[in-house]
């Protein structure tokens, strides 16, 4: 800026033409100003950005009920279907393997493992892609896919094809399972994301549930190649209705609504975009290896990790497990199918532990405290000891040890509605504590622990049979109810000192900067 100095009084003075540009650059800020808050969008403070007005319609938190209503149940629809095809796969490698001329444990492999390897990998990809390029397009992508999938996998005759159709499927199926979690932080507030995050672990969890019932009775009515058509057809129809719904991710609506504007006005500025990915180099250096980041440095994250990816694989042990176990108590293969619904029944009581969390949600709100993501850990602190109860009284209500009694199935099967309560407290608690300490990188939070699942649900099902046919069904139980009993020291952890670790977190400090850059407010949008 052009100045002069004025010896006799010593002050700096502004010629008139620095004057009137001074007067000009503020009407025309005030003008953009005026501008955009028609448009219900803002100037960032130091106004070299636009971000969301506080109640702009198209901000996916201000959306209608019904929308995101809408919106989160097509996805969530997919999700089960998703996951019902992944444990799907046991009944169907048990008798595929005679007309590929496997043994049983090579045949798990190609039917369940290879699905859950890909989908390890897809939870790698998949979500930063979406932060990055918006989620629409990576749901319909992945369900349109998954349905060709299931139906290559139907009509081949050749074991190549199979292995190569499954791991796609696998690797497609990240998407709803790791992407949700963003969808839900994008549409949703703290204390809504209480019941969301939780329906949709109970739609996640039911599908893994369902898989093991409708394979058995698809299997024994038709063959295993009809289990597949099936879910071709609903993932397919599925399929249809994520073409009406909207994008969600709010940084990718907001550049695409300023990008309009701009090619009226091209004096604004360009929009609020954390997300940016000016080319592949940097959407790999910064993004892609997000979820690596955040596993390695986030000690959060780590634990959690450990502890879904081991829970959450009882889902797949127990379905090389569970039916011959109940087999040696007088029921038949389809029948044993039936006590997953136990698991079922224990889901759905989680319901009572969100009752919880919306009383302590409105307490402190009563009493003008602020919402922390640890005042939403008391499902963990009831889940973690339940889990154990239940697997250490599963173990020893089975045989050898018990025996003698015709309604032997009733003690164990009840022992499951603890532990399929648990898996879902654990399931739901922990994913809505990542999705709450770490708002815009959900996602990619979730995929770091949504890895590490995959890998060791895909891993246990080749070693279960042999684990328990090796140390007893009493015992190989017993193992796992040990490993439940010392998730039971995270929960005091988390809850002494889990807002101390998430205030030294880079990941999630910056996350919430975001979420005010972008005009989110946690508790009122």
């Amino acid at each position: 800026m052009a100045d002069d100095y004025d010896s006799s009084s010593g002050e700096l003075v502004l010629f008139s033409n620095d004057k009137d540009l001074l007067e000009k650059t503020e009407q025309l800020e005030n003008s953009l100003q005026d501008y955009l808050q028609g448009h219900k969008l803002e100037l960032t403070c130091d106004r070299k950005f636009i971000r969301w007005g506080r109640d702009n319609p198209k901000h996916p938190r201000n959306w209608s009920e019904i929308r995101k209503t809408f919106d989160t149940g097509v996805i969530c629809a997919l999700d089960l279907f998703v996951t019902a095809s992944s444990t799907a796969g046991s009944a169907a490698a048990t008798q595929a393997k005679d007309e590929f001329h496997l043994n049983q444990t090579i045949s798990t492999f190609c039917f369940v493992t290879l699905f859950l390897l890909g989908q390890s990998i897809g939870t790698i990809v998949f979500p930063p892609w979406s932060e990055a390029f918006g989620r629409k397009k990576t749901y319909l992508f992945s369900a349109a896919l998954s349905s060709i999938c299931c139906l290559v996998i139907g009509l081949a005759h050749s074991l190549t094809a199979v292995i190569v159709m499954r791991f796609m499927a696998g690797l497609l199926s990240a998407v709803p399972g790791t992407i949700l979690g963003g969808s839900i932080e994008d549409m949703f507030n703290s204390k809504a994301r209480i019941w969301v995050i939780f329906f949709w672990t109970v739609a996640s969890n039911i599908g893994l549930i369902i898989g093991p019932i409708t394979s058995s009775y698809i299997i024994e009515l038709l063959d295993w190649r009809w289990m597949f058509y099936v879910y071709a057809i609903v993932i397919g129809c599925i399929t249809a209705l994520l073409c009406i719904v909207r994008e969600s991710r709010s940084s990718y609506i907001l550049t695409g609504e300023v990008d309009r504007l701009r090619k009226t006005v091209p004096a604004l500025p360009p929009a609020l975009n954390h997300d940016h990915s000016p080319d592949l180099q940097t959407f790999v250096r910064d993004a892609l290896f997000r979820p690596a980041q955040l596993f390695c440095q986030e000690p959060i994250i780590f634990t959690i990790a450990m502890m879904i990816s081991v829970a959450m694989s009882l889902i797949y042990i127990f379905t090389e497990a569970l039916q011959p176990i109940y087999q040696t108590m007088g029921l038949s293969a389809s029948q044993s199918s039936l006590i997953f619904l136990s698991l079922g029944i224990g889901t759905c009581l989680s319901a009572f532990t969100r009752i919880l969390d919306c009383y302590i949600f409105n307490r402190r709100r009563a009493q003008g405290k602020p919402i922390r993501p640890e005042d939403k850990l008391m499902g963990l602190a009831i889940g973690a000891p339940f889990l154990a109860i239940g697997l250490w009284w599963f173990g020893w209500t089975i045989p050898p040890k018990a025996s003698g009694s015709r309604l032997l199935w009733v003690a164990p099967t009840l022992s499951l509605v603890f532990v399929g309560y648990a898996l879902t407290e654990l399931d739901t608690v922990l994913y809505g504590y990542i999705s709450d300490s770490y708002l815009s990188y959900s996602a990619s939070a979730t995929a770091a622990v949504a890895f590490l699942r995959g890998i060791l649900s895909g891993t246990f099902p080749l070693f279960t049979r042999q684990m328990f046919a090796g140390l007893g069904a009493n015992m190989a139980v017993s193992v796992l109810a040990i490993v439940a009993t010392v998730f039971c020291i995270v929960p005091p952890l988390f809850l002494c000192y889990g807002e101390k670790i998430r205030k030294r977190s880079r990941f999630a400090k910056y996350s919430w900067e975001i979420q005010e850059e972008l005009g989110n407010d946690e508790s009122d949008m």
